[in-house]
């Protein structure tokens, strides 16, 4: 999957990345799948908390940016801090989207979208559920 260079912090073969991460969510993560919509458990996640790579743990998105785009996947408008992600352009399936990665580990958790009306970016990350884990904490944090 990761075939455009990268300096990645967390580098592991193929086989470990496999066992570590289970078939399904290696197939979002490591072979830049896609879940079915209205399926991921995060979707419908209200509480307060950090979401992380689900493959290295890597901070990516804070909950008070998470938004119901109506998709079928959880949203955000913005990520924990640019650098969080990778944006790649996707020209597969026909279409130009921007594929968004994990900085840390190159792990694929979506893609961004420029339609997110009524967001202070305007922007739509649809990320998979599996390629996140939730950790709550308090809206202070």
């Amino acid at each position: 999957m990761n075939d455009q260079p990268g300096n990645y912090q967390v580098t592991k073969s193929e086989q470990e990345w496999r066992d570590e991460l289970g078939e399904e969510r290696y197939q979002v993560l490591r072979q830049a799948g896609t879940e079915r919509a209205w399926t991921g458990e995060l979707l419908d996640e209200g509480r307060a908390g950090i979401y992380t790579c689900a493959a290295c743990n890597a901070e990516l998105f804070k909950s008070g940016t998470k938004f119901d785009s109506g998709c079928g996947w959880p949203s955000f408008y913005e990520s924990v801090r640019p650098e969080a992600v990778e944006l790649i352009e996707d020209n597969s399936l026909g279409m130009v989207r921007t594929e968004v990665r994990c900085a840390t580990c190159g792990s694929h958790l979506g893609h961004v979208f420029p339609d997110g009306f009524g967001t202070p970016t305007g922007d739509r990350y649809c990320m998979n559920s599996l390629s996140l884990n939730f950790e709550e904490k308090p809206a202070a944090e």
